[in-house]
């Protein structure tokens, strides 16, 4: 992959893909591609196969997929499979039919079964059942990876899969019904400080609603009081989370170092679980997570773990090993990496 190299970033306006795109830039390649979503429509067969056609990139990352936390996962389980399995066919399909030099597919660590040991091994995939409320987006994911892993035993392609564990950064998703654990605690204890402060313009501004009477109906259907944020589960569920920016780092490093014949051991009789997890290998609890972001914030009220609401999976760290002999690490730590994401969104809003 040269400077000049026609690279397309499926997905780049994201929390994934744009950070690739801001890590891209930083090494001086120049000739990105991007289209959103009313540009090119990618669950359109036609529109991607168009698209391709015209363009004609020499690389692909795929990060373009529909994405939410537990509650999302599971209410729309039906789009969240339909939709990324239409973005994954349509882009790894027309990546082989137009000669792209390499393609790299985004996954997720929620592709290993809901018992997997820890930490999670890629060779633990397809071992046992998986956590039931993502379980529609896991499957498509798994699907992805073995599409890519087939054409290129098939066909010669040169497709890589890349499964980040749970990720956070500038770009992120805060959406309090659709939003992963980590923005949606910054977001949640950030409100409710704002609420014990009695910053009224400043929780109408962020929540974009007509009044305060609107606005505290609304974070009471979320549990959030200048008293107390409720959080869902327990808080002893364990998680890893990794920094957007090293994971573009980590894809970025594959992408210029290692192609899919580096993925396997070549005396292997047979070639599978060829994907590589990327993370950082250490986890923390959700229950140590939240004080931590409330700390950082300064919100002086109370944490409610509510027990009636699921937990998901009990422990979710991944093996890093396999990405660590490819010659790549992490670099931010959690804490730093919190306080450069509240710092952004209080940027933003």
């Amino acid at each position: 992959m040269n400077k000049n190299s026609k690279i397309y970033v499926a997905g780049h306006i994201g929390l994934v893909g744009s950070a690739i795109v801001k890590n891209l830039q930083s090494k001086g390649y120049k000739n990105l591609i991007t289209r959103t979503h009313q540009e090119l429509d990618l669950i359109d067969q036609k529109d991607v196969e168009k698209f391709f056609e015209k363009e004609k990139p020499e690389y692909v990352i795929l990060a373009a997929a529909k994405v939410g936390g537990i509650v999302a996962n599971n209410t729309y389980r039906a789009d969240f499979i339909y939709e990324n399995l239409q973005i994954q066919n349509n882009i790894i399909h027309q990546s082989y039919i137009h000669k792209v030099e390499k393609l790299l597919f985004l996954g997720s660590t929620c592709i290993y079964p809901k018992n997997a040991p820890q930490p999670m091994s890629e060779d633990y995939l397809l071992t046992s059942e998986l956590e039931y409320t993502n379980e529609p987006y896991a499957i498509a994911k798994i699907a992805g990876i073995k599409m890519c892993e087939s054409y290129n035993l098939q066909y010669g392609t040169n497709f890589i899969s890349v499964m980040p564990t749970n990720l956070y950064g500038p770009n992120d998703n805060f959406d309090l019904e659709t939003s992963h654990v980590l923005p949606a605690l910054v977001r949640k204890i950030h409100l409710a400080k704002f609420l014990d402060e009695n910053k009224i313009d400043e929780i109408i501004k962020d929540l974009n609603v007509n009044s305060f009477e609107e606005a505290n109906m609304y974070l009471s259907k979320f549990g959030i009081s200048k008293e107390k944020v409720e959080i869902w589960g327990s808080g002893n569920p364990k998680r890893e989370f990794l920094y957007s920016e090293d994971m573009a780092d980590a894809c970025v490093f594959l992408l210029e170092n290692r192609d899919f014949q580096n993925t396997y051991k070549k005396d292997s009789k047979e070639i599978r679980n060829t994907h590589i997890n990327i993370g950082t290998g250490k986890d923390i609890s959700i229950k140590e997570l939240a004080y931590l972001i409330k700390d950082i914030i300064g919100f002086k009220g109370k944490l409610y773990f509510n027990t009636q609401k699921p937990d998901g999976t009990i422990l979710k760290r991944t093996d890093v090993s396999k990405l660590n002999t490819l010659g790549w690490k992490y670099k931010i730590k959690l804490q730093d990496g919190i306080k450069i994401i509240y710092e952004w969104y209080n940027n933003e809003k």
